[in-house]
């Protein structure tokens, strides 16, 4: 029995035009951002920085062990800073996604102040916050913790207000329909179907709030970034290569128990 194939679609001549445009314009597009940049190729491949690669590359890939306690000590304080802040965040976010969600508050004035709030927020960089905080606190970790929360709550409220948009409003009209007050619809027709989500996004700001935390100690907000900016500073490299190999640990093994907490709450 002979198998008949079904015929090829020919690509029509509009199509190939627009890839070919497609493809230039991709192309213009990279070209002005390596011209625009003034990229110094020369400098890049000269022989001072190779010989500079060759003197600091072979350091960081020998740490310094005798650092680790220290190391661990800062980085401990690292972790505080993000739990913290990230605690701080997932609490003060929880208004703002019920503010900004349109199926909770029918205000369209107070919809629209809150998700500007939230965009407002999450315009700032965490090291700009930081900056602006250890001016007003001094050089410390509470500096580091407030950056950290308010940046944070950008984000969180943001995505608590997609959640909350998102619950069966079937369940809050039945639980009304039966003479539910708001507060029994809220704890029984809401929270039960948006606290899953509200931990798993908390957990996973956590993970990105670690990362953050270890830069904002250049800056003077504590954790082990002040103990960078030393070591780089003092020309140190195999301290700071002990520190990368503690940061990249730290931040594997909790990006890894994260991501089995939140799948078994979701």
């Amino acid at each position: 029995m002979e198998l008949i194939m079904p015929p090829k679609k020919k690509r029509s001549v509009k199509k190939i035009i627009r890839n070919i445009l497609i493809a230039i314009a991709l192309i213009a597009l990279y070209t002005w951002t390596f011209v625009s940049i003034d990229i110094r190729w020369e400098r890049i491949f000269s022989q001072q920085t190779i010989n500079n690669f060759g003197r600091v590359i072979p350091q960081l890939f020998s740490p310094d062990w005798s650092a680790f306690p220290k190391v661990m000590g800062l980085m401990w304080q690292t972790l505080q800073m993000a739990y913290t802040g990230t605690l701080l965040a997932a609490i003060l976010a929880i208004p703002f996604g019920f503010f900004a969600a349109s199926n909770m508050v029918k205000n369209k004035v107070l919809n629209n102040l809150s998700k500007g709030a939230l965009n407002g927020i999450r315009a700032f960089p965490e090291l700009v916050l930081a900056l602006m905080f250890v001016a007003a606190v001094g050089p410390r970790p509470f500096a580091g913790v407030l950056a950290i929360a308010i940046g944070s709550i950008g984000m969180l409220g943001k995505l608590y207000s997609e959640v909350i948009e998102s619950i069966d409003m079937h369940v809050v009209e039945a639980l009304q329909a039966n003479g539910a007050n708001r507060i029994q619809v809220l704890f029984y027709g809401v929270l039960p179907q948006i606290i899953p989500e509200f931990l798993s996004y908390a957990i996973y700001r956590f993970e990105i709030d670690v990362r953050a935390s270890t830069i904002l100690g250049i800056i003077g907000a504590g954790g082990i970034g002040t103990l960078i900016t030393i070591s780089i500073a003092n020309r140190k490299w195999d301290e700071v290569g002990m520190i990368l190999l503690v940061i990249i640990v730290v931040v594997t093994i909790i990006d890894t128990i994260s991501a089995q907490i939140r799948k078994r709450i979701v």
